[in-house]
């Protein structure tokens, strides 16, 4: 379990970094360090999600098309988030943040979480066509706890508006 905390925490550090971390002094460019991060991440997270649902060579034929199916639709919310955020955090550091755009923030938060959910809910069947009901329930958990810590570190990072 503690591989899949460090997993957990190298998404948390993905989306919340660009928000309110500062350039690096010198080398390499901040995209490129994301970009590694990225594909770290897309690689540990895969080996916890092997590692845990324990599939048979047909399921895994099945499973595996989805799961980078359901990865490239969560990747397009995680920009969403970051995007969001990085909003957020400009207008935080500038102390230009008023009633309207922090409204607009939180309607654009709000949108991500409904996105989230829906991607959820149009993948489960999905699933259940390639996998037993426990196997689904047990993916969607994982997916779930990696979603939970990245919400805790970021809630961590984002001060408060003010």
């Amino acid at each position: 379990m503690h591989s899949v905390r460090s997993v957990l925490l190298l998404v948390a550090a993905l989306l919340a970094m660009p928000a309110f971390a500062q350039a690096p002094a010198g080398g390499a460019k901040p995209a490129d360090n994301m970009e590694i991060l990225r594909e770290k991440l897309k690689a540990d997270k895969k080996l916890v999600v092997a590692a845990n649902l324990d599939l048979t060579e047909a399921e895994a034929k099945g499973f595996w098309p989805l799961y980078e199916a359901y990865q490239k639709e969560l990747h397009k919310i995680n920009d969403r988030l970051a995007t969001t955020i990085v909003a957020y955090a400009k207008e935080y550091n500038a102390n230009t943040l008023t009633d309207d755009k922090a409204t607009r923030l939180l309607n654009e938060s709000f949108a991500v979480e409904e996105a989230e959910l829906k991607l959820k809910k149009s993948f489960q069947p999905k699933l259940a066509k390639v996998l037993p009901g426990r196997k689904v329930a047990r993916y969607l958990q994982i997916e779930n706890k990696v979603r939970a810590i990245v919400k805790f570190e970021i809630a961590g990072e984002v001060p408060l508006a003010q």
